[in-house]
């Protein structure tokens, strides 16, 4: 019985440090990962953040939700936007439960 109460609190202490943690970035560069950051791992424009000098696909918004991704003066897919991301990274795609893009001037 003790050796059952021991291996439970050992798995739920793994599943603990596990879990990753919130990253909040004030001001990250948002664009489109094949287009603007050299992502390669998926066919066509896919939303993507570039935090800590790398890039990752986002998760939770589509390139699709900010206007037309290729609009010649505010599409991701021809500009680097500015904007505010909350979220994780896991398996190396970026989490994203909040994003708000900055206003272009």
């Amino acid at each position: 019985m003790l050796f059952k109460k021991i291996i439970i609190v050992c798995l739920l202490a793994f599943v603990a440090c596990k879990k990753e943690a919130k990253i909040t970035i004030a001001s990250a560069e948002i664009s489109c990962g094949q287009c603007n950051f050299e992502l390669d791992s998926e066919a066509g424009c896919s939303l993507a953040v570039k935090v800590f000098d790398e890039a990752y696909f986002i998760d939770g918004f589509s390139i699709d939700d900010f206007g037309d991704a290729h609009d010649e003066n505010t599409g991701f897919c021809n500009v680097i936007r500015k904007g505010s991301i909350e979220g994780t990274i896991e398996n190396g795609r970026f989490l994203a439960t909040k994003l708000k893009l900055i206003p272009l001037e």
